[in-house]
């Protein structure tokens, strides 16, 4: 195939941006490359040049680039019925419901279809807010839910808090980083104490009627921050003490990344709401909620999303559950997340910067830092744009953007991992001979 052909190239685009799309939509390096193809855990640009993929579109292609019995159902569908929603009756959304309920943790079982993350947390949100006859919230330091009004006020990372009046009636509770803990304690040691503070943040900063708390299980633009199963338990006995739902965001951690199907079920507690979008269908526009039969039973008013659950994006959903049920790519993140982690510690040995590896299966940072734990925010991105240039693609996340994110698709393997890690080997050797 000749990428080379009808692309304008990076440079014309970068035009067209700045013409015509609002300036908030960014995008990575200083020299950026034009994507015009992707295969597996391969891209490929406009000059042919291969790229090994180890961001996955941030946690979207669990199946890889055009996994082909995906693409071809989508387009099969696209041919047969393209469109109707929800007005009329169609097999592909209820069959679709019935899949996630069976793969579900707990008693989740009805669920609500639509077409992005943003709008999924919305969505459980004023589900609880229904469930509960309560309208304050609780959420996480650190954490990203979206791109909405509310979505956005609920998220606890200044660099996407983009809204300069965010909806009242919201309170941030500490989240469990125990590389840089706010009571400075160190795990085992520190009883959970970042866990505890919810119940003082309910008592002094509440009026008492808050409907739900809202966490993502691995905080994923927050720095792949993995919290210890213990601060769940402790967190979920506080809430249920005080009749607040628990709400999962599952958007960048489900679908097997975490080595199971969902990354809440490493932590040993049950959501009442639990929230999915990304990688659901492999790239094409789907997101959802689900919750037990009490908590929907509170939800009866008309409601729809015009696109949630279309036929498309319902069959590109079940099509990419049966592929990674089909292919045991929630194994596969297990066991190659695993070397992934252990080989970066083994960098870790060798290179200061590497301050912290954390994360599970194939969702996995690397923080980056400098004297006293400072964040290596411009060692950051030479990293990023070095290992572009060895072909290699990874991502940067964290408060500070000091983070590297691995996310690649679950189809990785071992010998993936050994190129990353030679690319990221040298990449650090020359950022630190920069430094001296």
């Amino acid at each position: 195939m000749n990428e080379k052909e009808n692309n304008i190239g990076p440079g014309e685009i970068i035009r067209k941006k700045r013409e015509f799309l609002i300036p908030c939509v960014y995008h990575f390096y200083q020299e950026p490359m034009q994507i015009v193809r992707g295969e597996g855990h391969y891209l490929f640009d406009h000059q042919g040049k291969r790229y090994l993929d180890f961001y996955g579109g941030v946690s979207v292609l669990n199946a890889g680039h055009c996994h082909p019995e995906i693409t071809d159902k989508i387009c099969q569908q696209v041919k047969t019925l393209q469109h109707t929603t929800t007005i009329y009756l169609t097999q592909p959304i209820v069959d679709l419901a019935e899949k996630v309920s069976q793969i579900a943790p707990g008693n989740l079982k009805k669920s609500f279809f639509c077409a992005s993350g943003s709008e999924a947390n919305e969505g459980a949100l004023l589900l609880s807010q229904l469930s509960t006859k309560k309208h304050e919230f609780l959420a996480l330091t650190h954490g990203l839910h979206g791109r909405t009004k509310l979505t956005m006020s609920v998220t606890g990372l200044k660099f996407w808090r983009t809204d300069s009046h965010p909806v009242g009636g919201i309170s941030f509770v500490p989240n469990a980083y125990c590389y840089r803990c706010v009571f400075n304690r160190t795990y085992p040691d520190c009883d959970i104490e970042c866990a505890k503070q919810i119940e003082n943040v309910i008592e002094t900063s509440t009026s008492g009627e808050v409907a739900a708390l809202i966490i993502e299980p691995i905080q994923g633009n927050g720095g792949i921050i993995t919290p210890p199963r213990e601060y769940f338990t402790t967190m979920k006995e506080i809430l249920d003490r005080y009749g607040i739902l628990l709400i999962v965001d599952e958007i960048q951690t489900g679908f097997g990344r975490t080595g199971k199907m969902f990354a809440i079920e490493h932590m040993g507690v049950e959501p009442d709401i639990m929230t999915f979008a990304k990688s659901i269908a492999n790239g094409t526009p789907v997101g959802g909620f689900i919750t037990n039969d009490d908590i929907a039973s509170s939800y009866t008013r008309p409601g729809a999303s015009t696109f949630g659950g279309n036929p498309v994006t319902s069959v590109a959903a079940l099509a990419t559950l049966e592929v990674i049920e089909k292919y045991g790519l929630t194994q596969n993140a297990k066991t190659v997340g695993a070397y992934l982690t252990d080989s970066l510690q083994n960098l870790q040995e060798k290179h200061p910067i590497l301050g912290d590896v954390r994360g599970r299966g194939l969702m996995v940072g690397a923080e980056l830092v400098g004297s006293e734990k400072a964040p290596a925010t411009q060692e950051t991105d030479l990293i990023l744009e070095y290992m572009k240039e060895r072909g290699v693609l990874i991502g940067k996340t964290g408060a500070a953007r000091n983070v590297l994110a691995f996310q690649p698709s679950l189809i990785i393997n071992e010998d993936n991992i050994d190129e990353l890690i030679d690319a990221l080997d040298d990449a650090l050797s020359h950022v630190e001979k920069q430094q001296k």
